[in-house]
């Protein structure tokens, strides 16, 4: 028999609770038959693991079916509510927040408009009155929330600072990780807010069949997203994506070109009807829109192209002469779809990028 050197059994333990948490979270439900079987492991080991788990609180023992007869198996749930996380998107007009448990699962959400002018210190402070608002809605303690972490528009480094926002009143500089930190005391994190979308979209959405993705936020912005088998593609400063900064791309001006009589939706509904005049603005639009697209698409070479964000909303009747435009740009186009959440994407994809921090730093996954 080979001998222990210190450290070695309690690298065993850490391996033993991995695998056996991450079976019961696969599974949902599982006796210790179950769990030996999937992780090879000996039924006393996988019990002294579910002790431990269930003293952390993070497992539970799940009763009986009504009706069973006989001594029934034991059987074991992990607490997915033993923590939350919270995702928020602080965008030019409102602030969305999501909490969620630990098996990413939507517990409330909260909804609140800021105005397009408001200086940096007033968006914060909607965004934490709204992400408490929220937790303390669904009748969680504070310390509940394990992690938080924002998306925002411009440009995010690895910190979670803003260092460029051409949008918002004074965000460039904005420590938004830092800040978002204090709210609940826990972990935070910060990210553009259009790679967010796109993590929202492979996790639950449009995308969880492909593995390299180019996500399009169309609205009164554009910005992308960008994953390369299947994880986020921020870049060296965070600035991957960011190809509406170059202006003969003709992103900064194309919402502006979209509507010159009436409202967006006013435009997009007329498109829709037949008129003439809102078709041709649509395609124009579109056209400009593809303009950066293929130039993505001919870097990346993606298996798909998400189009999400407020004006994803038209549907076909932005996406057919997008189609039409990018096949003429493009080598060989990829797949266009519409997001799955529109502008829900963003506070879903934070919410994965906590749990991610989550189950990393905290559940040793």
């Amino acid at each position: 028999m080979t001998d222990l050197r210190p450290g070695d059994a309690s690298l065993v333990r850490k391996v033993n609770t991995q695998v056996t948490l991450r079976a019961l979270r696969r599974e949902g439900v599982a006796t210790l038959t179950q769990l030996g079987r999937i992780t090879g492991l000996s039924r006393q080991t996988v019990e002294a693991v579910l002790d431990e788990l269930a003293e952390r609180g993070w497992v539970r023992e799940v009763p009986p079916d009504e009706g069973v007869m006989g001594r029934p198996a034991r059987r074991f749930g992990f607490r997915a509510d033993a923590g939350h996380v919270v995702g928020v998107d602080v965008s030019g007009d409102r602030i969305v927040v999501t909490l969620a448990d630990l098996n990413g699962d939507v517990v409330a959400c909260e909804r609140v408009p800021v105005a397009g002018d408001a200086a940096a210190p007033d968006r914060l402070d909607a965004a934490r009155r709204a992400c408490l608002a929220c937790v303390d809605g669904a009748g969680l303690a504070r310390t509940r929330v394990w992690a938080l972490a924002a998306g925002t528009s411009g440009i995010v480094d690895r910190s979670g600072r803003v260092s460029l926002s051409l949008t918002l009143p004074g965000w460039t500089g904005v420590d938004l990780a830092g800040i978002a930190g204090r709210w609940f005391g826990c972990t935070a994190l910060a990210a553009n807010d259009a790679n967010l979308a796109a993590l929202a979209e492979h996790w639950r959405g449009s995308a969880q069949h492909a593995s390299d993705i180019v996500y399009v936020l169309v609205g009164h912005r554009l910005g992308a997203g960008i994953l390369i088998g299947g994880r986020l593609h921020p870049g060296r400063s965070g600035a991957a994506g960011e190809i509406g900064t170059l202006r003969q791309v003709g992103w900064e001006d194309a919402a502006t070109s979209l509507v010159k009589d009436g409202s967006v939706e006013q435009v997009f509904a007329a498109a829709a009807g037949g008129d003439r005049a809102a078709l041709r603005s649509v395609d124009r639009y579109a056209e400009n829109l593809a303009i950066g697209a293929s130039a993505l698409v001919l870097a990346v070479d993606p298996d798909l192209l998400v189009i999400g964000g407020a004006y994803a909303q038209a549907g076909d009747v932005l996406l057919g002469p997008l189609r039409r435009h990018l096949a003429e740009l493009c080598l060989s186009g990829p797949e266009v779809v519409t997001s799955t959440f529109g502008d829900e994407g963003v506070a879903l994809g934070a919410v994965r990028l906590a749990l991610d921090r989550v189950e990393r730093d905290v559940l040793g996954l």
